[in-house]
């Protein structure tokens, strides 16, 4: 599997993205910049890290999502390319208009930083495929209350989109949303790191399974 990293002024889980998928594919992902105008030919799979992209100035997001290389993504990922947003990497999506909804400060109105369990809430999408009925990955995030009006939750739902939901909600997510799929299930955005649970020093390896997993459900596809 070919992978690119996007990383933007204020990203800091760029390095831990790639690590997680140098693991999984053996294969160094190649790091593109924020103000690159194209991505390398032959990607599987583009993503989109965690961090502070633009110092979450207007909103979380909001600049990154309108930074040159995201013309590339956005048509990569129209085109069926597999793209993967993290966190701010899932702000990113939303606003570059990928995935529906928008993600609001916590309802506790507190930053969140802890290990957290997740139901699988779909196993059919190359990103879930591979993976159990729960799965723990860390969370680190003060706006990731997700939220979308009435008709698009009942779509999220009625196509099976949600991908991950919390156990425990910690942020005060609609229906507890940890993480949604696009229309073709080729896009997908979370919260939850599991690049940061990817080794038993840092305290799991649930994320090692998801990379793991991913590489598996591209090389049977």
């Amino acid at each position: 599997m070919k992978a690119a990293v996007i990383t933007f002024p204020g990203s800091n889980c760029d390095r831990d993205m790639h690590v997680g998928l140098q693991r999984a594919t053996g294969i160094a992902p190649q790091s593109v910049w924020h103000k690159d105008t194209s991505i390398p030919e032959g990607l599987d799979l583009i993503a989109v890290p965690g961090g502070f992209s633009f110092g979450d100035y207007l909103r979380c997001g909001a600049i990154a999502a309108r930074a040159p290389v995201m013309n590339a993504v956005v048509d990569f990922a129209k085109r069926g390319g597999l793209v993967l947003g993290v966190c701010n990497g899932f702000q990113i999506l939303i606003e570059a208009g990928l995935l529906p909804g928008a993600l609001m400060r916590n309802a506790g109105l507190k930053y969140v930083c802890k290990a957290q369990t997740l139901r699988v809430a779909t196993h059919d999408s190359a990103f879930t495929a591979g993976l159990g009925d729960t799965a723990t990955y860390a969370i680190a995030h003060h706006d990731g209350n997700y939220i979308a009006d009435d008709e698009e939750l009942a779509r999220l739902m009625g196509e099976d989109r949600i991908a991950f939901t919390y156990e425990g909600n910690p942020n005060g997510s609609q229906m507890d949303i940890a993480g949604i799929l696009s229309e073709n299930r080729r896009v997908l955005g979370m919260m939850p790191h599991p690049e940061r649970m990817n080794d038993p020093a840092l305290g799991g390896t649930d994320g090692e399974r998801f990379f793991n997993g991913l590489v598996g459900a591209l090389e049977t596809a």
